[in-house]
């Protein structure tokens, strides 16, 4: 699994492609070991290269994963089917008063990738979290019909 955290940075919150493909992508697909530099939030900066061998399945999980020039690479993209807000509440939660300034500066830049590049209509799966645990339901991309309508934005979709 990589996680998107490792990958982006303070100063490339969604500036990253780039490096996820050339370190990691790239030589996955070639078959080879993947090597990246994971971002340390704390000390803002790269730490030494982490190996990451090729597998039947490699799981990159963040948001920005299935934005338009990844896409081509994804056999599946799935999206978690959360508000805005209780993310976000979370992330603050995890982070800390530590990331604070973090966290203001986020809030925006996310909102801005997906009004640029949404990836929620492109999803395969949808995955809701409930009381019990996670239900996996068809994604947009896969129940888009004549008679049906898709967003084309992040976010539930609303019904007509």
């Amino acid at each position: 699994m990589l996680h998107l955290d490792d990958i982006a940075s303070h100063e490339e919150l969604f500036a990253w492609t780039g490096r996820l493909l050339t370190q990691v992508i790239e030589p996955l697909g070639r078959g080879g070991t993947a090597h990246y530099s994971p971002y340390d939030w704390h000390t803002r900066r790269f730490g030494p290269p982490r190996p990451l061998p090729p597998a039947p399945v490699v799981l990159v999980e963040g948001v920005g994963a299935g934005r338009r020039a990844l896409r081509p690479f994804l056999a599946r993209l799935l999206w978690m089917e959360l508000p805005h807000e209780e993310s976000w509440r979370r992330g603050r939660t995890r982070d800390g008063a530590e990331q604070r300034d973090f966290w203001a500066e986020w809030v925006g830049a996310e909102l801005e990738h997906f009004t640029e590049d949404p990836s929620r209509p492109y999803a395969d799966l949808l995955v809701t979290q409930s009381q019990k645990g996670y239900e996996v339901l068809p994604g947009p991309v896969t129940t888009v019909g004549p008679d049906q309508e898709v967003t084309q934005r992040d976010g539930p979709s609303a019904v007509c």
